[in-house]
């Protein structure tokens, strides 16, 4: 058979279990958003990458048909533009998706 307990009205509200509360134990979550190489997806990013690209492409294709001369220019041209570039896409890499 089943035991019942009687409740005063005053005891409901002032002593509402009579199990102890337990209090929750405190928590540390810790939050890491690593790397992702999808990031590099980043249209910005492969347009730059794609410009670069084919100026070397169509520095070979010239230097194949034997205009050297502009090979010459486009190799000067590309001394300076190539680091510049590099250095700018990291910069806007790092300042858009790390932020």
């Amino acid at each position: 058979m089943r035991k019942t307990h009687d409740i005063t009205f005053r005891n409901f509200f002032h002593k509402s279990s009579f199990r102890p509360s337990t209090k929750p134990r405190p928590f540390t979550a810790y939050s890491f958003v690593p790397f992702s190489p999808l990031a590099m997806l980043d249209p910005t990013i492969l347009t730059i990458g794609g410009i670069i690209l084919g100026i070397a492409i169509i520095e070979r294709i010239l230097e194949r048909w034997g205009v050297i001369d502009l090979v010459d220019q486009f190799s000067k041209v590309m001394r300076f533009i190539l680091p510049v570039t590099f250095y700018g896409a990291l910069f806007y890499f790092f300042a858009t998706f790390m932020f």
